[in-house]
């Protein structure tokens, strides 16, 4: 083959990956059909019967709960503000603990924050990237009141012995399955695993209202808290005659009619769009896998995966070059996707930066001057943030993790066959790097 891009030479391919681009016509249709009503929103935030919202918001939750076969779904405004009010529901208070992956969106931590509890990082499991069970069975104390998981990259979490051990210590679990939606785990979807899931509708996951969210639970009483945070629970408790006034400061994280129309109509596409993503994930796994020294990780036995991002791991002994080096090289032979060109080419080496190595734990910082709510665990009760609390983490982020998202549809095997041919030339030149 040529010569590398990144020394100079021609890359694999110039031309764009096709953008992940699905509102199409049946959006279109029913925003207008919305904005015809000329109802954009029906929230008030007081005690009536549009509290929960208007009919397209109801409709959407409806629609939601049976599709993936759970009792109740709380529409949203963000994933973000899903994973606030599921730990406020479960009345998680300052100085609690809650164990939370270190790999993950910070926004699960930030949750977490919000209502004064600490975070406590366990480890991820070396192949799945989901939090370790052991891990999590050695960090749980007496003030450890809820576990949050992450599906990460589309890989349910191991719910058997993770569910266990929450339910021999009593302790909720709170599933964050903003990257799995149409994963399943023996028979059941991902993000009703637990005793709360919560889902993302953000413009760059599998389905999207642009930005967006949605938070499930077969528990009745935890819907119904779920829903007075989402909508100013403090005005609205008295007339309810609502009694349990914990973590009843509610915020307005409502969706709008716009966002819930077009909710709806994704919905219906979420299958099709998987299907199409698995299979190319399955193509390049077969592919690239045949290239020494990188390696495509197993998929949990029982479940499905629905890849928002598909992971591989690099072996840099086998390989004789770094993994950010031999990366770094694949992404000069590959342009970046349609409407995403400011963010480069759609691959990189390990993930986040495990969260502990932020400076806000570095430096004990989050609320107000005097370091609040970390200045609650101080003494015995501290809680380690240093470097190398998280072995497997920092190992996979350091040097073995990449993942990309050119399977994305509508990308054709024709599109991933240059991803292939830009690994098999940086292989067949590695020396040189």
């Amino acid at each position: 083959m040529s010569q590398l891009a990144i020394f100079g030479g021609e890359p694999v391919r110039k031309k764009l990956f096709p953008a992940y681009k699905f509102i199409g016509e049946e959006e279109k249709k029913e925003v207008m059909r919305v904005m015809d009503s000329g109802v954009l929103s029906r929230y008030l935030g007081c005690w009536h019967d549009d509290f929960y919202g208007g009919p397209e918001v109801q409709a959407f939750e409806k629609e939601w709960a049976e599709y993936f076969g759970v009792k109740h779904a709380v529409a949203v405004n963000s994933c973000t503000s899903g994973l606030m009010v599921a730990v406020g529901a479960l009345g998680i208070s300052p100085g609690d603990e809650v164990i939370v992956s270190p790999y993950t969106m910070s926004a699960d931590i930030s949750a977490i924050l919000l209502y004064g509890a600490i975070p406590v990082f366990a480890d991820v499991e070396p192949e799945q990237f989901c939090l370790d069970p052991e891990s999590v069975r050695a960090h749980i104390t007496p003030r450890t009141k809820a576990i949050m998981v992450t599906d990460l990259f589309g890989q349910p979490y191991d719910v058997d012995t993770l569910n266990a051990i929450a339910k021999e210590r009593g302790i909720p679990v709170i599933e964050d399955c903003a990257q799995a939606p149409g994963a399943i785990y023996n028979g059941k979807f991902a993000g009703t695993l637990s005793e709360i899931g919560v889902f993302s509708l953000n413009y760059h996951k599998h389905i999207h209202t642009g930005e967006g969210g949605m938070v499930t639970t077969n528990d009745d009483r935890l819907a119904e808290r779920v829903r007075l945070i989402r909508n100013h629970a403090e005005a609205v408790v008295e007339d309810k005659g609502e009694k349990d006034l914990v973590n009843m400061v509610g915020f307005n994280f409502r969706l709008t009619e716009i966002q819930a129309a077009i909710g709806r109509v994704q919905l219906r596409k979420l299958k099709k769009l998987l299907d199409d993503r698995v299979e190319n994930c399955h193509y390049l796994a077969e592919r690239l896998g045949k290239i020494p020294g990188i390696r495509v990780p197993s998929v949990r036995p029982g479940a499905t995966h629905s890849y928002y991002m598909q992971p591989f791991l690099f072996d840099e002994v086998v390989v004789g070059v770094s993994r950010n080096r031999f990366i770094d090289a694949v992404r000069v032979e590959l342009p970046a996707t349609k409407l995403r060109e400011l963010e480069g080419q759609q691959i990189g080496v390990g993930y986040v930066k495990p969260i502990y190595l932020m400076p806000m734990f570095q430096e004990r910082i989050a609320f107000g001057k005097s370091g609040w709510p970390f200045s609650l665990a101080t003494g015995d009760r501290a809680v380690s943030y240093a470097k190398g609390i998280c072995p497997v983490v920092e190992r996979l982020h350091e040097k073995e993790l990449f993942a990309h998202e050119f399977m994305r549809p509508p990308a054709t095997h024709e599109d991933l066959d240059d991803v292939v041919r830009a690994f098999e030339k940086v292989f067949e030149h590695k020396d040189e790097l």
